[in-house]
């Protein structure tokens, strides 16, 4: 048998498979820290972190097209949206007391049974598929358009609603506060014009 015909073994893992699994344990510890994190503007950060492994781990799984889309749909827009949403509302830069309700191992509860569901489902749905190597790439730009369009058009367009959403609910959020904080900032000149 040659060395090109050789096959790896889960003792004899190649480099891509290395690099898989070290990013897969950054993002992994990202994603923890962002929900353990106290600091709103930290967990938003490390949430940067997270999303930019999940499009490394698509890179080395050769879906280009899909790290992409996640670099410039998650990482450009929906972090932005969110640290506008902060900056709008005024949140606490610093450490916030309000960050933790108190309620970790409920949340810890409903995180496991989630990801325990989701496993379950996933592994499921898709214990009989079969990949058609010889097809195109599965991450390419044409059978994830095709896929998107024809089967996937509904929860495209559910989703630029929602992310709209947010944008607008964060706009009325500041301007409301703008609004509740202009009569005690009009009682304060109207004090200090009287002296």
């Amino acid at each position: 048998m040659s060395l090109a015909t050789e096959t790896h073994g889960f003792l004899s893992p190649t480099g891509v498979e290395i690099a898989f699994l070290l990013v897969g344990l950054v993002t992994f510890g990202a994603a923890l820290v962002t929900v353990t994190t106290k600091q709103l503007v930290h967990a938003a950060l490390w949430l940067v972190v997270a999303l930019g492994g999940l499009a490394v781990e698509y890179l080395l799984l050769t879906a280009e097209f899909i790290a992409w889309v996640q670099v410039l749909i998650y990482v450009g827009s929906v972090v932005v949206l969110l640290l506008f949403g902060l900056m709008l509302t005024r949140a606490p830069i610093g450490r916030s007391p309000d960050a933790d309700s108190g309620n970790r191992w409920a949340a810890l509860t409903v995180a496991v049974a989630a990801a325990a569901a989701l496993v379950w489902v996933v592994v499921d749905a898709f214990r009989a598929t079969w990949i058609d190597l010889d097809g195109p790439a599965a991450g390419s730009t044409e059978a994830t358009g095709a896929s998107l369009f024809q089967n996937w058009v509904l929860p495209f367009e559910a989703l630029s609603v929602l992310l709209l959403a947010a944008l607008v609910g964060a706009i009325v959020l500041s301007r409301k506060a703008k609004a509740d904080a202009s009569p005690a900032d009009t009682g304060k000149a109207a004090q200090e014009g009287a002296r």
